[in-house]
């Protein structure tokens, strides 16, 4: 008999705590039930600061100066930089437009009472710098070890070989925090189960249809972003469609129905060779956009933070939001890889803004469905990413 999946059991784990939650409400709103909710809550908070810092460092190290990056390397920055930044507005648009989360009540947790609240702009700005980094991660601040991992990565370029032995250290670092991630992950179905009856228990059946619409408008936003923004880039870049899709077609469906980015490499690679793109365009583009070119996580991002901010009433001024959006674009980069790594990095955002914990384990009830989805269009953004700068370096694509 065939072992079910994590997945599977986060699916049942879901339904059986719904379940309890509307039939027995006493037993769900219980203490001792947030509690087991909350256990999964801390220990996915403890993933954060090693996970980010380590990603991050070893990634701008291994990159080395821009100048050394050349003409290709340029292009596709340029170009990941900006899709990303359309992702996150698109999703920012469509979840201010649609409020999924209006109608909960998420209340937080004992442990984020000692959160700071949604900050001003020129709270942000003054406070982005960490006076100690140690202070940082023991708070949970992302915005400072953001910008404290962006500074020691380039440092560690700079020198060069002297900063190996350090380099090497973050890679290992950041290895370890992804198996770490795992193990905390097997207790994924309990803390969901927990969460999701104390949530169901305490807002009753409201929790299950903002679920359900916003599910339903992250693919609505996903869909509108492939034809629409990568139709567009497609049609001005001048890219043949039928050898494109013929390209694509695998990869795209092997990450939705995997919701591996990493699985769908390889044929990525062979498909657009044999398309026509250039070994060395391919080799040094397409895994580049695994760390830099995350549309579909990005827009899910946008998206599931301002979520979580409506279904706990808590209203965030625009430059709020933008900050956040600047926060998780930073964040976001290496995730893709990485199963459930963005609700990791959604994790430690929400600290950053003040808003509840609680929001993540509600969004692992759905997350399968959309993680399918975000995956599936990071694989295409990057595939197409890929075709763009070898059209910008001159070459006809005609197969």
């Amino acid at each position: 008999m065939k072992r079910l999946s994590l997945t599977a059991w986060i699916f049942i784990a879901m339904v059986l705590g719904v379940a309890l939650g509307a039939a027995f409400p006493e037993i769900g709103k219980a203490d001792w039930m947030a509690a087991i909710a909350n256990v999964f809550l801390r220990l996915l908070s403890s993933i954060i600061a090693p996970l980010i810092f380590g990603m991050l460092v070893s990634g701008i190290a291994s990159t080395g100066s821009v100048k050394t990056m050349g003409r290709i390397g340029v292009k596709a920055i340029v170009y990941f930089e900006a899709l990303t930044t359309v992702a996150l507005f698109l999703g920012l648009g469509v979840v201010n437009l649609i409020q999924p989360g209006a109608g909960m009540k998420l209340e937080k947790t004992a442990g984020d009472l000692g959160l700071a609240q949604a900050p001003s702009l020129s709270g942000t700005l003054e406070h982005t710098f960490p006076a100690s980094i140690i202070d940082a991660m023991a708070r949970g601040d992302v915005l400072q070890i953001v910008v404290f991992a962006f500074l020691f990565g380039a440092a560690c370029a700079t020198i060069g070989l002297k900063a190996a032995p350090v380099v090497e250290f973050c890679k290992s670092l950041a290895e370890i925090m992804f198996q770490y991630t795992k193990y905390v992950m097997y207790l994924a179905p309990l803390g969901v189960g927990a969460a999701m009856a104390h949530t169901v228990g305490s807002n009753g059946s409201a929790v299950l249809l903002a679920l359900g619409k916003l599910v339903l408008s992250l693919y609505a936003a996903l869909i509108i972003f492939i034809v629409v923004v990568l139709g567009a880039v497609i049609w001005i870049v001048r890219i043949p469609l039928r050898p494109f899709i013929r390209a694509v077609r695998a990869p795209f469906v092997i990450a939705f129905s995997t919701a591996s980015g990493q699985a769908a490499l390889a044929p990525a690679i062979e498909n657009l060779e044999l398309m026509g793109v250039p070994k060395h365009i391919v080799s040094f583009v397409l895994p580049t956009g695994y760390s830099f070119n995350l549309d579909g996580s990005t827009l899910y991002l946008s998206m599931a933070s301002m979520f979580i901010a409506q279904s706990a009433g808590i209203h965030l001024a625009l430059s709020q939001q933008l900050l956040m959006m600047l926060t998780l674009m930073l964040t976001s980069k290496g995730v893709a890889g990485v199963p459930r790594a963005a609700l990791v990095i959604l994790a430690g955002t929400i600290h950053t803004f003040g808003l509840p914990s609680a929001g993540i384990a509600v969004l692992f009830g759905a997350d399968a469905l959309m993680d399918m989805a975000r995956t599936a269009v990071n694989v295409l953004g990057n595939c197409l990413a890929t075709v763009v700068v070898a059209r910008w370096e001159g070459v006809k694509i005609t197969r």
